[in-house]
């Protein structure tokens, strides 16, 4: 059974130091999610459009990897605007992105976003899904900050799976974040498809790998 936080506790939970933050989320990414830098960045690079939205960006680590991936690849620049609800998180990514006039980083709550309808082409959300106090309301508030045909990739992390060790591992993980905070909790895919549909998307692609689901949804023209 696990308790819902409200956003004020699950910034607070996430008050630490961006370098711990940074050191934590790896093995988060490595043995609970069961993935890797690779997958995400293979995942994420590609849904950039000309105005993008990074939900939950954290202290803009990975943010800044799939943009060097997306540059040496020599895909097209974009205009970034990243959002979180955590002032520790927001201030490393402010430092993270100073010299960078196409990234703009703010505070903001994903289910109330302070943005005009039809702002953004894209939007992702990164490992944070499962700390979302009100995933619903934050699904809602993306697609109508989204351009019609706009589309917002996402992984999700699931209950755990696969061999004892590796499937323990996860579990121990899960239920330290849970109690710590940084962690609402895992789900189940069709949980997850069905609040997608729900508020209103069409589901573009899919795929599990490890504990997590990987999905683009794409807003209705």
């Amino acid at each position: 059974m696990t308790t819902g936080k409200t956003r004020d506790e699950i910034a607070e939970a996430y008050s630490s130091e961006p370098w711990w933050y940074d050191l934590r989320g790896f093995f988060i990414l490595t043995f609970a999610y069961n993935s890797t830098i690779g997958t995400q960045m293979r995942f994420f690079g590609p849904n950039f459009g000309p105005e993008h939205l990074e939900v939950a960006c954290g202290t803009g680590t990975l943010l800044e990897m799939v943009l060097n991936w997306r540059r040496r690849r020599k895909l097209p620049q974009v205009k970034v605007t990243g959002i979180d609800y955590a002032p520790s998180m927001l201030a490393g990514a402010k430092r993270r992105f100073a010299n960078n006039p196409q990234v703009v980083v703010q505070h903001a709550d994903a289910a109330q976003l302070p943005f005009a309808d039809n702002s953004f082409d894209t939007a992702n959300i990164a490992n944070s899904i499962h700390c979302f106090p009100t995933i619903d309301g934050a699904l809602r508030d993306i697609l109508r900050v989204l351009k019609p045909g706009g589309t917002m990739a996402a992984n999700v992390l699931l209950y755990p799976t696969g061999f004892a060790p590796l499937r323990w591992a996860a579990q121990k993980i899960n239920d330290w974040g849970i109690r710590k905070g940084i962690l609402y909790s895992p789900f189940h895919t069709e949980e997850l498809r069905a609040k997608m549909l729900a508020a209103g998307y069409e589901i573009h692609s899919e795929f599990t790998s490890g504990n997590t689901w990987n999905v683009v949804v794409r807003k209705p023209v």
